[in-house]
């Protein structure tokens, strides 16, 4: 079978992907969290996620309003999803984005806790200073040490994205930030990945920066 290719310009594509996203949409998007969820959709080419992605109450004009003051930090559980958030949008706003998983001080300390390195990473976040926003979206034992944090005081995130995929709870911990009704957007069930939490951390940057795509 013979299939004709769509033209389009270099600088045209993610301007025309956003609207094929768009007109193939199951049913209408809440336009508070549109930009995020049609993100998601470029990203992974998943319509699954205009369902099953979580919103707490406001939280991307609240996130949004929190990043345009600056001195956030994005904190992430994979250096995947460290290279995904754009760089040039976080210096504008002033955000660092940091990943602890490979520090010397994280490994030791899972070492001799008994504990994988993403729980040992959610405890050195605990310790930064200012505003932070976590994207975690490999190790549910990453989800499950914030929430322990939250419980015990020790941590008040400005923002939880809790997208890990896989099996063995992620469910569970995705849930878990849901019941603790703190700031979050959350990829409810197995699907996530470090790729959508990159995408999400962008969708809000661009709308910080007043990216138009």
């Amino acid at each position: 079978m013979h299939m004709e290719l769509e033209r389009v310009l270099p600088n045209e594509i993610e301007k025309r992907s956003m609207e094929i996203i768009t007109s193939e949409l199951p049913h209408p998007i809440d336009e508070k969290v549109a930009d995020v969820v049609r993100r998601v959709i470029h990203t992974t080419a998943d319509f699954d996620y205009a369902d099953n992605l979580y919103f707490s109450t406001d939280v991307c004009e609240k996130t949004v309003d929190l990043l345009k003051q600056g001195g956030v930090t994005i904190v992430t559980d994979t250096n995947m999803a460290f290279s995904g958030v754009n760089k040039a949008a976080c210096k504008q706003l002033g955000v660092e984005v940091r990943c602890f998983m490979a520090d010397e001080d994280v490994a030791a300390a899972a070492k001799a806790n008994g504990t994988t390195r993403a729980t040992a990473s959610m405890d050195k976040a605990a310790t930064l200073d200012g505003p932070v926003i976590f994207a975690i979206g490999n190790a549910p034992t990453a989800l499950v040490r914030i929430c322990e944090l939250m419980d015990e005081g020790k941590l008040n995130p400005a923002l939880i994205i809790g997208v890990p995929v896989g099996f063995v709870n992620v469910v569970q911990s995705k849930e878990w930030v849901i019941d603790r009704n703190a700031p979050c957007i959350v990829a409810r069930g197995r699907k996530g990945g470090s790729n959508v939490a990159a995408a999400i951390c962008n969708a809000l940057l661009y709308r910080a920066t007043e990216r138009t795509l």
